[in-house]
């Protein structure tokens, strides 16, 4: 018996939430470069340009299928309650 087919990643849950990055962020503009640039290129994950730690995208997560409730910067499920 195989799982449903996962539903894309809609493009609303691209963004980060505010409460996650804030627009304000000196660095907003890039975190979202990079984390679009993952996406685009298909890869889990993307190098943090302030720290230099890897974070995980929000299609990575969105495909596990549910929140991990870590804090996660680019969670796609928070807020969708």
């Amino acid at each position: 018996m195989s799982s449903p087919e996962r539903k894309p990643l809609p493009e609303a849950r691209r963004k980060p939430h505010p409460q996650r990055l804030s627009p304000q962020h000196p660095q907003y503009d890039a975190i979202v470069a990079a984390h679009e640039a993952a996406i685009e290129r298909g890869q889990p994950m993307y190098v943090d340009p302030c720290s230099g730690l890897w974070v995980q995208t929000a299609a990575t997560i969105w495909a596990r299928g549910s929140c991990c409730d870590l804090g996660c910067r680019h969670c796609p499920y928070l807020g969708s309650g």
